[in-house]
C-alpha cells in the first residue's frame, strides 16, 4: 500500500510537468546506476513533480546488461500469453497478478474448480447505435478476425476466450471520419458467471469516437480488442456503471500501429467488484497511445486497474495518468502500470501517474508503477504514484476566503476527479459523468 500522504492542490494537476528522462543507460541498455537495490527510490531528474508525488525508477523493474539477463525482478515480456485454460493454473491469490484480488468475490469467472473448462452463463446483452457506413456484426468464435489482438494472458481471460460462443464486431472502414460516437451497451441481467467478446477495428487513416457503458448486473469475464491500423485514430471510453452486485473483469487490448493515435478513459464507480486490464501493444513506429482512468470506490467495493503498455517498435510516445477516489469503510482501489520499452524500442517517450484520494477512515489505495527498460536511447521515461488526504493548509486557503469546509472538500475532489472525464471530448458524456460525481459527494461526508 502506498504511504499516506497529503496532497497539495498543485499536486492534484499535471498541467505543466516536465517529462523525466532515464539516467545512466547506454546504448546497449546496460545500468549504469548500479548502486540501486531493491527497496530504494532513485530520483528521475527533470521531473516538474515536486512534494508528496514521488518521481522515480522503479527499483523492481528489469534493466538488461550486455548479457540480456534481466538486472533486476522478472520481465513481464516473460509473462505466459495463451488461449488454453490449462496453461494458467488453477489459482491461489498468491501469485503477484492477483495478490490484490478478492479471489472469493469473484464468483467463478476464475474456474476455481480444476475440473471446470468454461463459464456457462448468460453473457449480458450487446446493443450498438452506429452512423452509416460502420459495419456492426454478431459473429461466431470462429471468425478469424477474432484474437487478432487478443491473446489471454491471465486465467480469467483464457476462460473468457474458451467459453464465449458468439462476439460482435464493429468495423470503421478506412478513410472515414466518424461524426457521431459509436455507443456501445453492455447491459447485464443475468446472476451466473458469463463470458462476451467485442472486436473494433479502425480501417487505416480512419477516425472514431467509441462508447462502451456497462449497465445492469452480471458476473462476466469479457475480452474486448480493439485493432487501430496505419495511420487511424480511436478513442475508447469505458464506463463501469454496473449496479452494486456485479462482479466484470475485462481484458481491454489495443494494437496500435505505424502513425495511429489511441486514447482509452476508463470510468468505473458501480459494480461489487471490477477488474480492468488495459493493454496498449504498439506494432508499428510512430504511433501514440493514452491511457486515462477514474475510479471512485464506495464502503465494500473493489475497483482494480491493472495496465500495460507495451513499447515493442521505434519513436512511439505513451501517456497514463489514473486517479482514484475513496470513502467508506472498506473501499479498495488497485493500480497497476506496467510499462515495458523493449531493446528495439529507441526513441520512446513515456509516462505514467496514479494518484489517489483517500476521503475517510477504512479506505485503502494500492498504487504500484513499474517500469522496465531494455535500452538506453529514448527520449524520456518515468513514473509517480501518491495517496494521501486533503491537505490542511489547501483547506485553510479556501476556508479564509469564505469557502465553507465542506464546500471547500468537495471543490477540491471535484477539481481531482474532472481532470480524467475532460479527457474523454464526448459532450453528452462529460456531463452525465460529471453529474454522476456530483450526487456521489452529496452523499459523502467531507
Amino acid at each position: 500500500m502506498t504511504d499516506t500522504q497529503n496532497i497539495t492542490l498543485d499536486e492534484l494537476s499535471t498541467e505543466g510537468a516536465g517529462t523525466p528522462v532515464i539516467p545512466g543507460m547506454g546504448e546497449e541498455g546496460e545500468q549504469l546506476a548500479t548502486e540501486l537495490t531493491a527497496g530504494t527510490d532513485a530520483t528521475v531528474p527533470g521531473s516538474a513533480e515536486t512534494g508528496a508525488v514521488e518521481s522515480h525508477v522503479d527499483p523492481s523493474a528489469k534493466v538488461s546488461g550486455a548479457d540480456g539477463r534481466a538486472a533486476f525482478g522478472t520481465s513481464r515480456a516473460d509473462r505466459i500469453s495463451s488461449r488454453e485454460l490449462t496453461d494458467f493454473p488453477v489459482l491461489t491469490g498468491r501469485e503477484e497478478d492477483w495478490r490484490f484480488t478478492p479471489l472469493q468475490r469473484l464468483a467463478g469467472l476464475h474456474l476455481p474448480d480444476g475440473d471446470q473448462s468454461r463459464l456457462t452463463g448468460t453473457a449480458p446483452s450487446v446493443q450498438v447505435q452506429a452512423q452509416d457506413g460502420i459495419t456492426v456484426e454478431t459473429v461466431g468464435r470462429e471468425d478469424a478476425r477474432l484474437g487478432s489482438v487478443l491473446t489471454p494472458d491471465d486465467r480469467v481471460s483464457a476462460a473468457a476466450w474458451n467459453s464465449f460462443e458468439q462476439a460482435t464486431v464493429v468495423t470503421v472502414p478506412a478513410e472515414l471520419e466518424v461524426g457521431e460516437p459509436i455507443r456501445i451497451t453492455v447491459e447485464g441481467t443475468a446472476a451466473e458467471a458469463s463470458a462476451q467478446h467485442l472486436l473494433v477495428v479502425v480501417g487505416p487513416h480512419a477516425r472514431a469516437d467509441v462508447v462502451i457503458t456497462h449497465r445492469g448486473s452480471a458476473v462476466v469475464a469479457q475480452n474486448v480488442e480493439f485493432d487501430v491500423q496505419d495511420g487511424a485514430g480511436l478513442t475508447v471510453t469505458s464506463i463501469q456503471a454496473w449496479e452494486d452486485s456485479a462482479v466484470h473483469a475485462s481484458a481491454q487490448q489495443a494494437a496500435v500501429a505505424k502513425d495511429a493515435t489511441f486514447k482509452h478513459v476508463a470510468i468505473s464507480y458501480g459494480g461489487s467488484l471490477v477488474r480492468l486490464t488495459p493493454t496498449a501493444r504498439f506494432t508499428g513506429p510512430g504511433a501514440e497511445s493514452e491511457l486515462y482512468g477514474l475510479y471512485f470506490a464506495d464502503a465494500g467495493q473493489h475497483l482494480e486497474q491493472r495496465l500495460f503498455v507495451d513499447h515493442a517498435v521505434p519513436n512511439c510516445t505513451s501517456n497514463v495518468l489514473y486517479k482514484g477516489a475513496l470513502q467508506g469503510q472498506d473501499a479498495h482501489t488497485v493500480w497497476v502500470g506496467d510499462v515495458l520499452i523493449r531493446k528495439e524500442a529507441e526513441g520512446t517517450d513515456t509516462y505514467e501517474k496514479n494518484q489517489n484520494l483517500l476521503l475517510s477512515d477504512g479506505a485503502r489505495a494500492d498504487s504500484v508503477p513499474n517500469l522496465e527498460i531494455e535500452t538506453g536511447v529514448i527520449e524520456g521515461a518515468g513514473h509517480a504514484s501518491a495517496t494521501g488526504r486533503f491537505d490542511e493548509e489547501q483547506l485553510y486557503y479556501l476556508m479564509a476566503r469564505g469557502i465553507p469546509e465542506s464546500e471547500a472538500r468537495k471543490l477540491v475532489v471535484r477539481g481531482f476527479l474532472n481532470e480524467i472525464i475532460q479527457k474523454i471530448g464526448i459532450e453528452d458524456v462529460e456531463q452525465e459523468l460529471t453529474e454522476i460525481m456530483e450526487t456521489e459527494l452529496e452523499v459523502t461526508q467531507l
